[in-house]
C-alpha cells in the first residue's frame, strides 16, 4: 500500500474558506531569508497548543513561507477565525499583533521570534488543522489504496442496518422504549469483520477495472467507518410512523387507509430521503470548511482509530507520570469499568443516578423540592448525579469530553439564568402556572388535569368550537412556558448571529456553490486545506445526484399526500424544503462548531398550525416535512464530514447512505405493518407486552393542540401566551449586544467565548429536564477541555476521545443487556436505594395552589376563545 501524504505545501494549500489562493511569484527565491532562531520548543508548544510531533512537522514547513506570504495568509486566517470560539484566543491575539505592527515588516530582523512562530502557525494550519481537537484524532495523510467499499463492508453493513431497523422499530412503541444506536454497531462490527478477514477466501471478480474480493485483506479503517456511516443513517425509524399511528388507531383519527403499505412507504421514503438533496448542496458550507469541526465526529473517529492504530507513543500525564498504555487497551479498561458500573445507577442503586439528596431532608416540603428537586423541581443541586448517562440526556448526546467547553459552560449558564424565570412565573402564578407542576412537559386543562383533546374535536379529529368553548383552554407549566419563550428567541438569534459572525464564510460558500455549476470552474473558490487536498484525488459526487434524490423524495411525498385522503395540500413538501433552506446553514454551522443542534420542530409546528388551523393531520405533515428536512440534512452532513476526515471516496459514502436508508425504510415499514396487524391490543393502556405507544399519545396530543386548537388561539391576538412572542425580537437583538461588546472589549476572554444561541439552547432544557442535568457536565468539561488539554496536551490527545467513546459504548451495550435480561421480564429490586429518590414531591409533582372540588382556574366557560 502506498501513502499519499501532502508532501509539498505552498500558499495554494490554504483552505478556500480563508480566502482565494494568492499568486505566488518569485519572491520566495529572492526574498531575504531569516534563519530560524533558537526559540524554545516548549514555549511554541504552549502558545500554539500543539503536541511535539505536530510541532516538528510544522517546523519542517515553516521556512517554506516568505514574510509577505505569511502576512497575507494570516490576514485571511484572522478574517475567518477572529469570531471562531474554537480558535485559540491567544493565537488570534498574536496574529492581530503581528498584522498591526508595521515595524515587523520594516525591520523583521528585530522580530525573528514572532515571525518564526507565525510561520509555524501557518504551516500548522496548511499542513494539518488549526484545532488541537481535530489534530488529536484525524490523520493528515491518506492511503489511496486502502479499501473502503468492499463486499465485506457492504454485507456486514447491510446486515447491521437490517438488525438495527428491526429492533428499533419493534420497540419504538413499547414502554420503556429501547434504541440501539450506531456506536454499538461500530463496536460490534469489528470482531465480525475480523472473523470474516480470518475465514473468508480471497475469491473475487473484476468490474470496471477494479477487483472486488470476499477478502481483500486486513479490515481497514475506511471499511469500518463506512459500516458505521451506514448504521448511522439506518438505525432511526421514520418520523412518519407517528403520523401513520395517529391516523390508523381507532382512538385517534381512525383512518383505515393508513394501514396500506403503499401509503406508508411513499411518505416514509419521502421524509427519509428529502434531507439528502439539501445536504449535498450544503457541502461547501458544512463539510469542506475547516471551521466546521463537528465535535461528535471526533469521538467516532477516535473509536475507529482505537481498533486500527499501531501507534503507541508514550505521553507525559498527571503526577509527572509517563503513560504508555495503548489506546485500545485503555478503551478496554474504561469500557469494562463503565459497563459494570452502569448496572448500579441504572438498575441496582438508582439513587446514584437521581441523587436528589437535598430532597431527602423533607420530601413533602413544596418550596424545598421546587428548588432542589431533580425529578419535579428546577434541580438546584451541587452534586445531583453519579451517573455518566445523565450527562448524555440531550439528543444527540453532548458528552462533556466531546464538545468544546464554551458549549458546556454557555449551555449551563442559559439553564441557570432561565431557572429564575421559571421560578418567577410559578411563584407569581403567571398564566396560572401555580396550579400546575412547575416543570411538566404535559398540557393541562383548567382543572389542573391532563388536557383531554377528545373534548375539543369532532369525530373526524377536526376542531369543534362548541365543544372547546364548553371545555377549557390549554395550559402549560412554568417550565414549558419558558421553553416556548426561548425557542422563539433561538430562531431569531440564529439569523442575526450567523449574519454578524459568519457572513463572510456564508458568502464564500455561495460563491463556491455557484462555481460548482459552471462548465469552467474557477480554482479561486476551491477548498485547499490538507484534508480537501487529500480528498481531491477522489471524484466528487455531482450536485445533480443530490438534486435527483431531492426530486425523487418530492415525488414520493406528493404521491403519498395527494394519492390518499390526507386533507393536506402537496404544497407541504415544498414548505418543508423552503423552511429548511432558510435555516439549514445557520443550524448546520452552529452544530458543526459547537455540537449543539438547534432543531426547528417548534417553528415548523407553529407555522403549520397557523396555516392549517383546525386540521391536526395537515399540521402533522407541516411539522414533519418542516422539521425532518432540516434535521436530516444536518445529520447527513455530519456523516459526510466523517467520510471527509477518514478520506473515504465521496461516491462510496453517497451510495452507502442511500442504500442503507432505502433498506432501513423498507424494514421499518414492514415491521410497522406487523405491529399493526399482529400485536393484539397494540397501543392500548393494558397491552400485555407493554406496547402502549407513549410517544404516539404525546404526538397526537400535540397535533390536536397546535393543529386543531391552533397557535392563533394560544399565541395570537388575545391569546393566552401572546406575550411569549417577545422572544423573537429579544433573540434577534441579543447577538448584536454581545457582538459589539466583544468589539468594545476584544481582550476579554470570557466575552469572546459567549455564544448567544448556545445560551438560549440551555434555556430550553426545561420540561422535563433541569439544572441537575446541565450542571454536572461543567466541572468535567473544564477538567478535560481546559485543564488537561492545556497542561497535558499529549496525554489528552491520546486518551480523551477514547474515554468518551468507551463510556458511551459501554452504557449503550449495558443498557441493552439490562433491558432484555431484567426489565423486559419485569424483574425489579425494591429497596431504599431504588425508592428514596422518588418520594414525596419527587414522586408525584406538587403544586403551589390547589382547587376546591368542582372549581377551576382561568377565564370562565364562555369567556375564552
Amino acid at each position: 500500500m502506498s501513502s499519499n501524504p501532502v508532501e509539498e505545501k505552498s500558499i495554494d494549500g490554504l483552505q478556500r474558506d480563508e480566502g482565494p489562493p494568492i499568486d505566488i511569484t518569485q519572491e520566495k527565491k529572492t526574498a531575504i531569508q531569516y534563519e530560524p532562531v533558537d526559540i524554545s520548543q516548549d514555549q511554541i508548544e504552549t502558545d500554539l497548543n500543539v503536541t511535539k510531533d505536530d510541532l516538528l512537522q510544522a517546523r519542517e514547513h515553516a521556512e517554506d513561507f516568505t514574510l509577505e506570504e505569511t502576512r497575507e495568509m494570516m490576514t485571511k486566517i484572522l478574517k475567518v477565525h477572529e469570531n471562531d470560539p474554537n480558535f485559540s484566543f491567544l493565537i488570534a491575539e498574536k496574529i492581530n499583533d503581528f498584522l498591526h505592527n508595521e515595524n515587523i515588516f520594516e525591520h523583521p530582523e528585530n522580530y525573528s521570534d514572532l515571525i518564526y512562530e507565525m510561520k509555524t502557525e501557518v504551516a500548522l494550519i496548511v499542513n494539518n488543522s488549526p484545532y488541537a481537537e481535530v489534530r488529536a484524532v484525524v490523520d493528515n495523510t491518506d492511503d489511496v489504496n486502502m479499501p473502503s467499499s468492499t463486499i465485506r463492508a457492504w454485507v456486514i453493513g447491510i446486515l447491521f442496518v437490517v438488525a438495527l431497523a428491526f429492533i428499533n422499530q419493534l420497540f419504538s412503541i413499547r414502554q420503556p422504549q429501547i434504541t440501539v444506536t450506531a456506536n454499538v454497531v461500530q463496536l460490534l462490527c469489528f470482531p465480525v469483520a475480523k472473523i470474516a478477514e480470518a475465514i473468508l477466501p480471497d475469491w473475487g471478480f473484476t468490474l470496471f477495472g477494479s477487483r472486488h474480493s470476499l477478502n481483500p485483506g486486513k479490515f481497514s479503517p475506511k471499511e469500518h467507518m463506512l459500516i458505521t456511516i451506514m448504521a448511522g443513517v439506518g438505525y432511526a425509524t421514520p418520523y412518519t410512523d407517528n403520523i401513520i399511528w395517529s391516523q390508523y388507531l381507532p382512538q385517534y383519527f381512525n383512518q383505515s387507509y393508513a394501514g396500506h403499505f403503499g401509503y406508508q412507504i411513499m411518505i416514509a421514503l419521502s421524509t427519509n430521503f428529502i434531507g439528502y438533496g439539501i445536504a449535498g448542496l450544503c457541502r461547501r458550507f458544512l463539510v469542506y470548511p475547516t471551521y466546521c469541526v463537528w465535535p461528535a465526529s471526533l469521538v467516532t473517529i477516535a473509536l475507529n482509530d482505537t481498533f486500527h492504530t499501531d501507534k503507541n507513543p508514550a505521553v507525559l500525564g498527571p503526577f509527572k507520570k509517563v503513560f504508555s498504555t495503548s489506546r485500545f487497551r485503555f478503551f478496554l479498561y474504561a469500557f469494562v469499568a463503565m459497563f459494570v458500573y452502569f448496572w448500579f445507577p441504572n438498575y441496582i442503586f438508582q439513587a446514584l443516578s437521581f441523587f436528589n439528596w437535598l430532597s431527602w431532608i423533607a420530601p413533602y416540603n413544596i418550596n424545598l423540592n421546587t428548588v432542589v428537586g431533580m425529578n419535579n423541581g428546577v434541580g438546584l443541586n451541587p452534586f445531583p448525579t453519579m451517573d455518566w448517562n445523565i450527562m448524555l440526556w440531550d439528543s444527540p448526546p453532548q458528552d462533556p469530553l466531546m464538545v468544546p467547553f464554551f458549549n458546556t459552560a454557555n449551555k449551563c449558564m442559559g439553564t441557570f439564568l432561565s431557572m429564575f424565570v421559571v421560578l418567577a412565573l410559578w411563584y407569581t402564578n403567571t398564566y396560572n402556572t401555580g396550579y400546575l407542576p412547575i416543570n411538566s412537559s404535559r398540557v393541562f386543562d383548567h382543572f389542573g388535569k391532563l388536557y383531554n383533546v377528545t373534548l375539543a374535536i369532532n369525530e373526524k379529529g377536526l376542531f369543534d368550537a362548541e365543544k372547546y368553548n364548553s371545555y377549557s383552554p390549554a395550559y402549560l407549566s412554568s417550565g414549558y412556558v419558558v421553553v416556548y419563550l426561548f425557542f422563539f428567541s433561538i430562531y431569531a438569534s440564529m439569523i442575526s448571529y450567523c449574519y454578524l459572525y459568519h457572513r463572510y464564510e456564508i458568502t464564500m460558500g455561495f460563491r463556491g456553490l455557484f462555481n460548482s455549476f459552471r462548465k469552467t470552474k474557477s480554482q479561486e473558490y476551491e477548498y485547499r486545506d490538507v484534508h480537501n487536498h487529500l480528498m481531491s484525488v477522489y471524484p466528487e459526487v455531482p450536485e445533480w445526484w443530490y438534486l435527483l434524490a431531492l426530486c425523487m423524495a418530492i415525488g414520493f411525498g406528493c404521491a403519498g399526500i395527494g394519492g390518499w385522503q390526507t386533507y393536506t395540500s402537496v404544497g407541504v413538501v415544498f414548505y418543508g424544503i423552503a423552511l429548511c433552506l432558510l435555516f439549514v446553514i445557520p443550524v448546520g454551522m452552529i452544530k458543526a462548531m459547537t455540537g449543539v443542534e438547534l432543531t426547528i420542530n417548534v417553528l415548523a409546528e407553529f407555522i403549520g398550525g397557523s396555516w392549517v388551523q383546525g386540521n391536526a393531520l395537515a399540521m402533522n405533515y407541516f411539522k414533519s416535512f418542516g422539521y425532518v428536512t432540516c434535521s436530516q440534512a444536518v445529520r447527513f452532513s455530519n456523516d459526510l464530514k466523517l467520510a471527509h476526515y477518514l478520506k473515504i471516496p465521496p461516491k462510496h459514502t453517497f451510495w452507502a447512505q442511500m442504500i442503507a436508508t432505502l433498506v432501513s425504510t423498507f424494514v421499518c415499514t414492514g415491521v410497522l405493518n406487523f405491529q399493526m396487524n399482529s400485536i393484539e391490543g397494540v397501543c392500548t393502556v393494558n397491552q400485555k407486552d407493554h406496547y402502549t405507544c407513549p410517544t404516539i399519545n404525546q404526538f397526537f396530543t400535540a397535533a390536536v393542540l397546535w393543529g386543531t386548537i391552533g397557535p392563533k388561539k394560544v399565541f395570537g391576538n388575545r391569546g393566552q401566551y401572546t406575550a411569549l412572542l417577545a422572544g423573537f425580537p429579544i433573540g434577534f437583538v441579543l447577538p448584536f449586544i454581545i457582538y459589539y461588546a466583544q468589539k468594545k472589549f476584544p481582550k476579554t476572554t470570557w466575552l469572546r467565548q459567549t455564544h448567544i444561541p448556545v445560551i438560549l439552547y440551555g434555556a430550553i432544557i426545561w420540561a422535563p429536564y433541569n439544572l441537575s442535568y446541565s450542571w454536572p457536565a461543567v466541572p468535567i468539561g473544564w477538567l478535560s477541555m481546559v485543564y488537561m488539554k492545556k497542561r497535558f496536551l499529549g496525554f489528552w490527545s491520546k486518551y480523551n476521545y477514547v474515554l468518551s467513546a468507551s463510556f458511551s459504548s459501554a452504557i449503550a451495550l449495558s443498557a441493552i443487556i439490562i433491558f432484555f435480561a431484567l426489565q423486559w421480564t419485569e424483574v425489579t429490586l425494591d429497596w431504599w436505594g431504588n425508592d428514596v429518590s422518588f418520594q414525596g414531591c419527587e414522586g408525584t409533582a406538587c403544586v403551589r395552589n390547589t382547587l376546591a372540588q368542582g372549581e377551576y382556574f382561568g377565564p370562565r366557560v364562555g369567556d375564552f376563545h
